[in-house]
This record gives structure tokens, sequence and C-alpha cells, in this order.
């Protein structure tokens, strides 16, 4: 840990500055390289939660659990790109997608996303501590607690200085170590467990789903909530949103598929630990699933084969920690101070900077204490992701179609979360009609998810085309059933309505908005004329000419 932590803080202090700059320090000035930034978005998205969670999987619901688990978030990181574009040619120079939406709306849909990802990040930081903390505690005379104190201060510490050019700068070396040690590891493990005869002589330890290469189980409650979660992720999450700010214009497709190769294979590969150990009969230590990983790799590996696990695990869960810290920061730089309290004429470049760094304090410090509960970290996975699946549609649209308004906006995103809730947690009775109207709801979800997924590539026409036929040929089937699964039901209720009702109110709009003032009233915080800068309150909404959008 000293060795990993300590080449990654001398990393960050090689690249530090006397006087950091603030646009700098939240996207590294919009000019990161293809090598820099592809090798980051695979490290900020191959996070120890992800590893922990898909051995999870692949324990739960046998070998079709990873494969459920790391494809659909590999093709969700292909799904980025084709949105990310249209993102960064209305808004070249912004920080956030709050930012943006600050621009694009006002200040209560600016706050909707910037609330979730604080909420979001510092999920994200807490399961990344148990990860960690679950590592020490099994491989290390350390305690849990003693652990994740560690994990946090070596992370804060190389990060806090440079802030998000430090975190793409470590991301390189860490998702080498990653891939490296995956390659080594993981058929080490699987010949020490019993190799190709594990098949045959650990059968009797699954039960039929978990033998099914094409598990119902496996799809409806890992398979297709993690769809509609990730997709969620994708468009929502700001440590993805910051990467495609930081990267190259031209460079965001690249970027992207070359991460989705690296995301997934990693996953995959990674998840079969879980699979290992349901074949081998291997009882969690302690009945705890986040235990897995460390407790197959303390059984199978020699102590050097061990230490290269340890720091496929460290580098996961530091390069994500870091991203989160820098979210956050970027968050409470732009959105609170930036925009809010000192305006955008007014920021002090020097002040932000500061702002940033005390934000990234605090946010370890709450992780810490949330830490403790050890809570699952599938569960939270999820969780978060559905909680961003309201405002997928409401932000997509917002970058497409000039008759958005603010109170579409904020009034689908509020109604999707109150149909999410109750549904999630089986809050009321689904048996009768509520059961019914959740059903439909649901089918109609599922049209607006794979009509989503349809529009980023191919345009409106073949989404609508999509969308339709997608909702007509489930309905036969997910009327009367889909009920039965609350993690997937609540995630696609809350696309359903929040699409619903943003359309419905959007539809009152006659005005439109022009999509050039965005790029005006966004932009950097140092070395910028002030009177270049746009007013602090922007007014959304103004009936003026589309340049090109969906009208």
């Amino acid at each position: 840990m000293l060795l990993f932590f300590g080449g990654s803080f001398y990393m960050s202090v090689r690249i530090s500055k006397k006087k950091e700059n603030a646009d700098g320090y939240m996207t590294g000035g919009g000019k990161i390289g293809f090598g820099i930034s592809a090798a980051s978005m695979t490290a900020t998205w191959i996070w120890a939660s992800s590893m922990y969670a898909s051995a999870t999987s692949g324990y739960t619901y046998g070998i079709s659990g990873p494969i459920h688990y790391g494809l659909w978030g590999a093709l969700m990181i292909l799904l980025i790109y084709p949105f990310g574009r249209r993102i960064r040619a209305v808004a070249p120079r912004a920080h956030t997608i709050a930012e943006v939406m600050f621009a694009r709306h006002g200040r209560s849909s600016q706050l909707m996303l910037a609330g979730s990802n604080v909420l979001g990040s510092v999920i994200s930081l807490t399961s990344n501590l148990i990860a960690g903390g679950a590592l020490v505690d099994m491989l290390t005379p350390y305690t849990f607690t003693q652990g994740i104190i560690a994990i946090a201060a070596g992370v804060l510490l190389y990060t806090l200085w440079s802030g998000f050019r430090a975190s793409v700068l470590t991301d390189f070396a860490q998702v080498l170590a990653m891939l490296g040690a995956v390659v080594v590891i993981i058929p080490i493990v699987f010949f020490a467990a019993g190799g190709p005869g594990l098949f045959e002589t650990g059968a009797e330890n699954l039960t039929r789903q978990q033998q099914d290469f094409f598990s119902s189980d496996a799809f409806f409650n890992q398979g297709a909530p993690y769809i509609a979660a990730v997709l969620a992720y994708a468009i929502g999450n700001q440590t993805i949103a910051q990467r495609l700010f930081a990267v190259r214009e031209d460079l965001i497709k690249k970027t992207f598929v070359t991460a989705t190769f690296g995301y997934g294979a990693t996953i995959i590969g990674v998840g079969m630990l879980g699979v290992i150990a349901l074949y081998a009969g291997v009882e969690p230590l302690g009945g705890d699933l986040n235990n897995l990983i460390p407790q197959m790799a303390a059984t199978y590996l020699n102590p050097v084969l061990l230490c290269l696990f340890f720091v496929m695990i460290i580098g996961s869960l530091s390069s994500t920690a870091d991203s989160d810290l820098t979210a956050l920061s970027s968050i409470v730089m732009t959105d609170v101070y930036g925009q809010n309290i000192a305006g955008k004429k007014r920021a002090n470049p020097r002040t932000m900077v500061l702002i940033g760094r005390i934000t990234m304090v605090i946010a370890i410090a709450a992780a810490l204490v949330f830490a403790g509960t050890k809570l699952n970290i599938l569960d939270l996975l999820v969780f978060v992701g559905a909680l961003w699946g309201a405002l997928v549609f409401p932000v997509i649209a917002s970058f497409y179609w000039g008759r958005v308004t603010n109170a579409a906006f904020s009034i689908a995103v509020v109604a999707g979360l109150a149909a999410f809730l109750p549904v999630r947690f089986s809050w009321v009775d689904l048996s009768g009609g509520l059961g019914l109207a959740s059903d439909v709801l649901s089918t109609v979800g599922i049209g607006i998810v794979l009509g989503l997924m349809a529009f980023g590539f191919f345009g409106k026409r073949v989404a609508l085309v999509v969308g339709t036929v997608a909702t007509l040929a489930a309905a036969p089937f997910a009327i009367g059933f889909l009920h039965i699964y609350p993690v997937l039901s609540g995630s696609l209720v809350a696309y359903a309505v929040s699409t619903i009702v943003c359309v419905a109110l959007t539809l009152l709009n006659k005005g439109t908005f022009d999509f050039a003032l965005i790029k005006e009233r966004t932009g950097d915080f140092d070395n910028e004329p002030g009177a270049d800068r746009p007013d602090d309150e922007p007014r959304p909404g103004e009936p003026v000419a589309v340049r090109g959008e969906i009208s």
C-alpha cells in the first residue's frame, strides 16, 4: 500500500502547479489525449465495487451472472459516445452536466442533477472503501476500520493537490496494473480450484437456474435491471461527464469504444471468481458476499500472486474513488460556488480550487462514516442507478428538443422518483390493480429504454419504431408478470413516468430554446474576459429560432 499510494502521490506531485488552474483542476482544460482518456475511462468504470458485484452475481446466478453484469455495462459505455458528442457540441467548455442544465433550464434542474451526483459519488466512495476494507481485513493483520482509513488517506493524498489531472494520470498506471493482474490471476485460481474438471465435480452445488446459461433468474434479477441502471449511470454520472468534457472532442468515439472492450473483458473475467467459488462449494466468510473475492485469493494464491491481486483491487477502487472526489469537487466548485454563490462573472479561480480541496476532505470523511455500516454493494449500485433513471429522458431531451422547459424537466424527475420508490421497496401491494398499472408502465419503460438506445445511434425515426415495437412485443409477456421483480419494475416505472410527464408538459410549450446560448453561458473560469461571461441568471425557454434540433 505504501508503494502503491506513494507512487501515485509522486506522480501527482510531479504534475502539480504552484498556482493551480481551476479549469485544469476540474477537466484538464478539455485537451486530454486518447491514451490517457481511454485508460481513465476504463479504470473509472472498473471499480472495486464492480469487481465485487460481478463476483457476487456469478456466485448468486451462475455463469450467466458475470456476463449479464459485464456485457451490459460495456455496451452502456459504448452508448455514451453518440450522446457525448452532442453534449460537447452544445457545451464544449463545460465542467459538469449540472452546469449545462443551469444554462439550459435554470437552478432547479441544475440542483437535481448536482444533488443526485453528490449522493451517487458519496455512495460510490463508500462502496469502494467497503471493498478495500474487506480486502485488508481478509489478507492482512489489520482490521476493516484500519483498512478503510488507510485507503481513504492514500487516495486523498494523491488526488488533493492536482485534482482531475492527478486522477487521469494515475488511472493510466492503475489500468495497466489491473489488466495485467486479471490476465494472470483468473486462470491460476481456476486451475488451482480444479480446472475444467471442476465443472463436473462441482455441478451438484448449483441449482438448475445457476447451471442454465440463459437463466431467467439471472436476466430478471441482474441483467435487465442493470441495463436500465447503467444507461442511467452513463447519462447522469458526473465521473463519466467529467471525462467527456476533458477528452479532445475529436477523440470521443475512439476513447469510449476502447473503454468498452477493456471494461467488458476485465469485469466478466473477475466475475468468474464467483462462478469458480460456486462450483467449488465455497461459503463466503461470515456469510458476507463482499468477502468472496479476497477469500478466493487467500485460498488459492501464493504470497507473490496475492500481492499482485492486492494491487489489482487497490488500483480498481482507487481509480474510481479519485474520480468520485474530483467529480464532487467539480460540482461544488462549479454548481455551488461558481454559479449559485459568487456567480460566474465574480467567481475567483483560486477560491474555487481551495473549495474543491475542502470538498474532497469532507467527502472522504463522510464516506468513512458510511463505510462502517458495511452495506451490500450490489444493492447500492442498483439503487443509485435506478434513481438516475428518472433523469435520463429529461436530460437527453434537453440536449435535442428545444421545447423542453425547466418545469417539464423538474416535475418529470420528481414524478419518476415518486413512482419508483413505492414499487422498488414494495411499499404498496402490487398483487391487484396497482400491480397491473405497474406492469403497464414497466412495459412502456422497456420501449423507452430500447428507444433511447436506438436514438443515440440511429436518430429519432428509428428510435420511435424500436420503442413502439418493443413495447407492443413485450406487452403480452410483461403485463401481469413484471411486478414480481421490484428492482426491475422500479427502474422501468421511473423511466416511463418521467418520460410521459416530460413529453406531456413539453408539448404544452410553444416556445423554443436556442442551443447556442449554452455555449455562451458555460465556459472557463480562468483567463476568460469578463465582458464575454454570461449573466449569473440565464433566462431559459426564450422563444428563439431552433438551429437544426428536434422542434
